[in-house]
């Protein structure tokens, strides 16, 4: 009988116990405030906060601009405006997710665009083989920031700040510090300037550089989320001593994500060609302020492992859109740049509140 008591005893026990529980726990669900929820909400889905921001930038720069704004040729200008910094934004993404930084990505494109100008323009070489040459020299590129980080373990910024330096000297010793002239492209190697061309539906109209910004990105979304690398990637920004305990070969993977990042950044040298018209080794200097500004404001964490490669895209127009309503509605350069200031402080305070909801 006193078995039979402390067992009933016990088993009562158990219940209040799991009824405090359940008690716990639908008091937990109910403590959440709505702002708590639509934290909960935006940190399973980061780049929602740049399609907001995206969303509701259109409409009020809409709002204040009219139909100006909204007319179809406006908007295939911003598309390609934006389309050099979000082929750069792309690579630099992928570094972002690792926990990393690229100071050093329009330095390599710049870099780039000069060896296959001089190639194909000044020595003669056929315009594909220019080509792949400054492929490989652009994956060769992010290969040494590569082995920096994981052979010598340099942290990537400082890393990346010193090849930068290195990149840009070359530039200039190259190019003898002089632009290729756009006639001289035309009349040796109009290959060069193919993602120049415009595609006229209506009054739109849509540059091929713009259509491969968005290959890159769909092309990238898709190793990142439907292949064991890209899952790696994800793991190493997010732990990478954990990823090493898994079994994941994180130099391995960390110095692929460079070497891909360099090859992104030499079809962005093609495109850039295009877009400017000429090759200038001075071109892009702030390309990678840019390319950090677009992911920043893309909803991808500086501390590596969350967002989407989307994000950087919608980052990437953000800024179109901000700098095209400011311009249109007549605020000067130096306020646009203020406008961005802003974003990329709001963008960063935004990432910070969400990453709170796992703590």
């Amino acid at each position: 009988m006193a078995n039979e008591t402390t067992s009933t005893g016990s088993g009562q026990d158990y219940e209040k116990d799991l009824s405090k529980s359940d008690q716990s726990v639908a008091s937990f669900a109910r403590s959440h405030t709505p702002l708590e929820l639509i934290q909960h909400i935006l940190h399973r889905n980061p780049t929602l906060v740049p399609v907001i921001v995206l969303v509701v930038s259109v409409l009020i720069f809409g709002a204040i601009a009219g139909e100006r704004f909204f007319s179809a040729f406006n908007l295939t200008l911003i598309l390609q405006q934006v389309s050099i910094i979000g082929i750069l934004a792309a690579a630099q993404t992928l570094i972002i997710l690792t926990a990393g930084i690229d100071l050093s990505v329009a330095a390599i494109m710049v870099l780039m665009s000069v060896i296959s100008g001089k190639l194909a323009v000044e020595f003669g070489v056929p315009t594909p083989l220019a080509l792949i040459v400054s492929f490989i020299g652009g994956t060769l590129a992010g290969v040494m920031n590569g082995l920096l980080v994981t052979k010598a373990k340099l942290p990537p910024f400082i890393t990346t700040l010193g090849t930068w330096s290195i990149f840009f000297a070359l530039n200039l010793w190259l190019s003898g510090a002089q632009s290729i002239r756009s006639q001289d492209i035309d009349a040796e190697a109009p290959l060069l300037k193919i993602f120049g061309s415009i595609i006229e539906i209506g009054p739109a109209r849509i540059t091929y550089g713009s259509i491969l910004m968005v290959l890159v990105f769909v092309v990238l979304w898709y190793m990142l989320n439907k292949t064991a690398w890209g899952r790696h990637v994800y793991a190493i920004g997010d732990d990478k001593e954990a990823a090493e305990l898994a079994g994941i070969r994180t130099d391995r993977v960390l110095l692929s994500v460079y070497a891909l990042a360099g090859l992104v950044c030499a079809i962005a040298a093609w495109a850039s060609i295009g877009r400017v018209g000429s090759i200038s080794p001075q071109a892009f200097y702030e390309g990678n302020l840019q390319s950090i500004t677009a992911v920043v404001i893309g909803g991808i964490s500086l501390f590596g492992g969350r967002g989407s490669i989307l994000g950087a895209l919608f980052g990437a127009l953000i800024v179109g859109v901000f700098q095209s309503g400011l311009r249109l509605a007549g605020v000067d350069v130096l306020w646009q740049v203020f406008a961005i200031g802003w974003l990329i402080i709001i963008a960063v305070a935004i990432d910070q509140w969400i990453r709170k909801v796992s703590s």
